[in-house]
């Protein structure tokens, strides 16, 4: 008499698991990448309450040894209006966001939105919710 067991061990694997932890990991990506700034250098910004719904598309960045980036690269303070020109020259919506370290003169900032507002650039300040 032979005994047939009624047990049998399936070896296929199932992917819908996979396939849920991947989604759940671009989405995590998706939201991540949106959240950082890559174009920002690092600067100490000062605090305020006010908000805008606005992303402006050039960073403008004095950092607190007065070194000035437009978007990543590295620039001589004297030609900040010629490479603003030049990252607007084709370009019908004229906004920037400006990262200023809090540490750094008045003076400095005021001439950056002498140059925006002379060439027709809406000027943005970066700041750190209180």
């Amino acid at each position: 008499m032979a005994i047939k067991s009624s047990n049998k061990v399936s070896v296929e694997f199932n992917m819908a698991s996979l396939t849920d932890i991947v989604f759940l990991l671009l989405i995590f990506f998706i939201v991540l990448s949106t959240l950082i700034n890559p174009h920002g250098e690092l600067v100490n910004l000062p605090n305020s309450d006010n908000r805008t719904s606005e992303k402006p598309t050039v960073s403008i960045t004095i950092k607190k040894d007065l070194t000035y980036y437009v978007g990543s690269k590295k620039i001589n303070p004297e030609i900040v209006e010629e490479e603003l020109i030049a990252k607007f020259a084709n370009q019908t919506k004229k906004q920037a966001i400006l990262y200023v370290d809090e540490s750094v003169p008045t003076g400095f900032t005021i001439n950056l939105f002498a140059i925006a507002r002379k060439n027709g650039i809406d000027v943005v300040i970066a700041t750190e919710p209180d």
